[in-house]
């Protein structure tokens, strides 16, 4: 198959790959046989073709119907489409997950693509311009830096800070006798003990349970944080996440999901309370009350990410973050608030909840969340003397 038809199918390939797709050139040539073998008037038919070729994962599924959308837009003659120039169509008022990313690949020039080198990329920005980006406020950043943290943030990898549990697996160097397994190798060599097996301490992760407070004054910082932990979510299985403003909502599941624009998109619609009012201390009740014992076992991280602005500042607040305080290991609180060097605690709830942390951090750049990350690296502290059970 020749054609523009051909050069539209390579043209499309190079979409997909700058959408995050790996496509490579045995692909374009096995789709340019397939559609020899199918009706090329059917759109359908071609839409299933070119996906069971291009598409090897589950998660790049949603990735190709938004770019083949926007790729080869319908019409009432397809066939005749297929041979002219296509164009990405406009934006629409609530795009689809991973749509923006699609967007952003076909606007691009695909001469401008074929004709940059990898060093040229590498040199786009420069040492002083990634010095400022990393010191940089989030709410000052425009929508390209924006775009730059947060493919920052999605390689950003959380070394596994291990937690001494009181299981025993079948270790070499382990310093306890496996008599069982001991014995049982025994039987080989007629009673004869010739095999000592040891075992050792289980480490496992420390669990995290994020808790991010989502209204209107923390909007600047909600979606990038969201990356960050979607980001360690990949790496780690064990991290839980609830959304906060004028009542509580459990994401975890939806941060799962491998796509970040999906996950994110996801997060959003589970959500009814985004950029509204806030409610620390009802939303503390209710996972205190509700989630305490689920997630907070096993010497829990808990990160509370909120500037501290409560409505209602009483003491309802101080005891439930005492609650909190002593059903985990360790309590971060991240406020962006303290990006500023005058920073003073004078509003109420402020007032109220700093006794009940461990640290107390800020995060509004890259450089704060890279020294988050350092923090949750480090060997975990201890359990407190005081610490209590989580809550029921």
């Amino acid at each position: 198959m020749t054609g523009l038809i051909a050069d539209n199918v390579v043209g499309f390939a190079r979409a997909l790959r700058a959408a995050g797709i790996p496509v490579g050139p045995g692909a374009v040539i096995d789709a340019l046989k397939a559609l020899r073998l199918i009706d090329i008037g059917n759109r359908s038919d071609v839409f299933a073709t070119l996906e069971s070729v291009f598409v090897t994962r589950h998660e790049h599924m949603l990735i190709f119907a938004q770019a083949f959308d926007l790729f080869f837009r319908p019409a009432e003659e397809w066939k005749n489409l297929l041979d002219s120039v296509p164009l990405p169509d406009h934006a629409k008022p609530k795009p689809a997950p991973a749509s923006r990313r699609v967007q952003e690949a076909l606007s691009q020039p695909q001469s401008m693509q074929s004709q940059q080198q990898p060093e040229e990329q590498e040199i786009r920005l420069s040492v002083s311009d990634q010095e400022i980006l990393q010191k940089k406020d989030f709410a000052q950043m425009s929508a390209a830096e924006i775009t730059q943290v947060t493919r920052a943030i999605a390689k950003m990898k959380l070394p596994q800070a291990e937690l001494r549990t009181r299981r025993f697996a079948p270790d070499a160097r382990g310093l306890k006798l496996d008599l069982r397994r001991t014995i049982r190798g025994s039987l080989r060599t007629g009673g004869d003990i010739v095999d000592l097996h040891h075992l050792g301490r289980v480490d496992k992760p420390a669990p995290i349970v994020a808790l991010l407070d989502i209204s209107g004054s923390m909007s600047e910082y909600t979606r990038l944080f969201l990356h960050f932990l979607h980001a360690i979510t990949d790496a780690r299985k064990r991290v839980s996440v609830f959304l906060f403003g004028t009542r509580l909502s459990n994401v975890t599941r939806a941060l799962r999901a491998r796509d970040p624009d999906e996950a994110l998109a996801s997060c959003s619609s589970t959500v009814e309370d985004w950029a509204g009012g806030t409610r620390i201390a009802t939303s503390l009740q209710t996972f205190n009350k509700l989630w305490g014992r689920r997630v907070l076992g096993q010497g829990a991280i808990v990160l509370l990410i909120s500037d501290g602005l409560e409505r209602e500042a009483d003491s309802k607040l101080a005891f439930e973050m005492d609650r909190l305080h002593r059903s985990c290991r360790r309590l971060i609180w991240l406020n962006p608030l303290l990006r500023y060097s005058g920073f003073e605690a004078k509003a109420q709830g402020i007032k109220m909840m700093l006794p009940y942390v461990d640290e107390f951090r800020p995060v509004h750049n890259l450089s704060s969340i890279e020294d988050l990350i350092a923090a949750l690296s480090a060997a975990p502290l201890p359990p407190r003397r005081d610490a209590i059970r989580p809550a029921a």
